[in-house]
């Protein structure tokens, strides 16, 4: 079975110096790493990228997606992706949402540099590896592989700065765990639509709704000639009502609206009926996107922009 191995740099690639910063090798260590493999597994390596995790752009995801198709065509059976954890979770939802179920694709990184007491690089690089290439895997999409768990690419997120246990999945958990005979499911992940698109092009800012907030931002936005825009409301999905004008300036100019909620756990929905409420903003043309948080919501919108939807195909596709 050839398990491919697409390195991008990140914390996994990197080492702590003398002063205690902490920066990109040269060589990624990875390519030097020694652990045992299942005999069947044959393991290819290459690096893609070198990048600290914020460098990465949707021109990157896109890249690894097209190498990834080459990488199937030529016969892996399943890929790993070694990340920065900044945007594991984005480039994760991106492939999610473009190549779906092709092969077991699991991303992984580290929250400690190589050279670390106690580094988890090499044990997540090693999970992740076992969850690519168990049969288990397929029909799952794209997932993260960390600190022992399994999580759907669709809600997982980042929670915390340094802990070693930071990629969590809010509301639903985790889908599986890793033992060490490989991949253990205990959810079965409820499918939603994919898109193959070819280009990754389009400026959409993200907005953070807050007490007090006025329509100043979305009159300069409507400036910015922006292709979409997407607002993590408050509760619910619910905006200060001095937003409204900036907002029906935007929506005036065909600019998609997508909302999201910037609560923790749970999910937008249009509840509320006074002015600046979920159901003034539904009846606007605001989008309430489900479950998603927003850097999620925005490569969606994103990809439904660079693919060949009409727009009432497009609409349903943000709202699946």
């Amino acid at each position: 079975m050839k398990i491919s191995v697409l390195h991008t740099g990140g914390t996994i690639a990197m080492h702590t110096g003398p002063q205690g910063g902490v920066s990109l090798d040269a060589a990624n260590p990875l390519f030097q790493a020694a652990f045992q493999l299942d005999p069947a597994i044959k393991l290819s390596q290459e690096a893609i990228f070198n990048y600290p995790s914020p460098y990465i752009t949707p021109l990157d995801m896109l890249r690894l997606k097209e190498r990834i198709e080459e990488l199937v065509r030529t016969g892996t059976a399943g890929v790993v992706i070694t990340h920065g954890t900044d945007t594991l979770e984005e480039t994760a939802y991106f492939l999610d949402t473009t190549i779906g179920d092709l092969v077991p694709i699991a991303i992984t990184g580290a929250m400690r540099s190589s050279n670390d007491i106690g580094s988890d690089g090499l044990y997540n690089f090693l999970n992740a590896i076992k969850v690519a290439a168990d049969p288990k895997s397929r029909g799952n999409g794209t997932l993260v592989v960390m600190n022992d768990e399994i999580h759907s690419a669709r809600y997982v997120t980042k929670t915390h700065t340094t802990n070693v246990a930071t990629f969590r999945t809010p509301t639903f958990g985790p889908i599986g765990l890793v033992t060490k005979d490989g991949a253990q499911y205990f959810q079965k992940l409820v499918s939603y639509p994919r898109k193959n698109i070819r280009s990754a092009a389009g400026k959409i800012p993200i907005v953070k709704a807050y007490a007090g907030m006025t329509s100043d931002i979305f009159r300069s936005l409507s400036q910015a000639k922006i292709d979409g825009l997407v607002i993590e409301a408050l509760g619910a999905g619910n905006l200060p009502p001095a937003t409204l004008p900036g907002l029906e300036l935007l929506l005036n100019e065909n600019v998609p609206i997508c909302l999201v909620s910037r609560c923790f756990n749970g999910v937008a929905e249009p509840v509320y009926d006074y002015r600046g409420g979920g159901m003034t903003l539904a009846k606007m043309g605001v989008i309430f996107i489900p479950a998603l948080n927003s850097q999620k919501a925005r490569l969606k919108l994103l990809i439904a922009l660079n693919s060949d939807l009409n727009e009432a195909d497009r609409l349903a596709f943000l709202l699946q």
